[in-house]
């Protein structure tokens, strides 16, 4: 067997590409907009932060912070969804519900990139090559904007924890157990 299974004109072939993507994209984002919120709550072997990017070193070089905000947000395109552009809270549950947004959004983005093997069914070796590299090209940018809003809110989180913690070692006994 070889590939591409079909064999299309060039026109075609940049036609089914360029509706393929746009049925790839919608499809996965509208998949992760339907993930049950338990799957969104904490991190998959996917999802977790690294040890490389926790200090956000990794971030800073790539300067996430400062195009982040120029690249398109679709969160709320979908009945129900919730948009990252700004903070559902600034409470605790507030930030846990927008880091649940950014893992959903990163498994849509993922899972994205991953759909662009489908390419090598119709386009010669060289070209489904490109569209698995503009796969990955496109979609990396907003799974790097996901991490590190994730990591953010996740630092502010663990500070409030340590803070709470720290609270409560220092707090007296005045349930009257104490009493010489």
């Amino acid at each position: 067997m070889t590939l591409p299974i079909f064999h299309l004109g060039n026109w075609a072939m940049v036609g089914i590409d360029v509706v393929a993507w746009g049925i790839i994209h919608a499809g996965t984002g509208y998949m992760a907009h339907r993930l049950p919120a338990t799957l969104c709550e904490r991190d998959t072997w996917l999802t977790t932060l690294r040890t490389w990017e926790r200090s956000g070193r990794l971030w800073r070089v790539l300067r996430v912070h400062d195009w982040k905000d120029r690249l398109p947000e679709a969160g709320d395109v979908f009945e129900g969804g919730v948009s990252k552009r700004s903070l559902p809270g600034l409470d605790d549950a507030g930030l846990r519900q927008f880091a649940a947004s950014t893992r959903r959004a990163e498994m849509g983005h993922w899972s994205a990139a991953a759909a662009s093997p489908i390419f090598f069914v119709w386009n010669p070796p060289w070209i489904a090559g490109v569209m698995v590299f503009y796969g990955l090209a496109i979609n990396a940018p907003f799974i790097a904007i996901q991490r590190y809003n994730r990591l953010r809110v996740s630092r502010v989180l663990d500070r409030r924890a340590a803070r709470r913690t720290a609270s409560a070692r220092r707090a007296p006994d005045t349930t009257g157990n104490n009493i010489p």
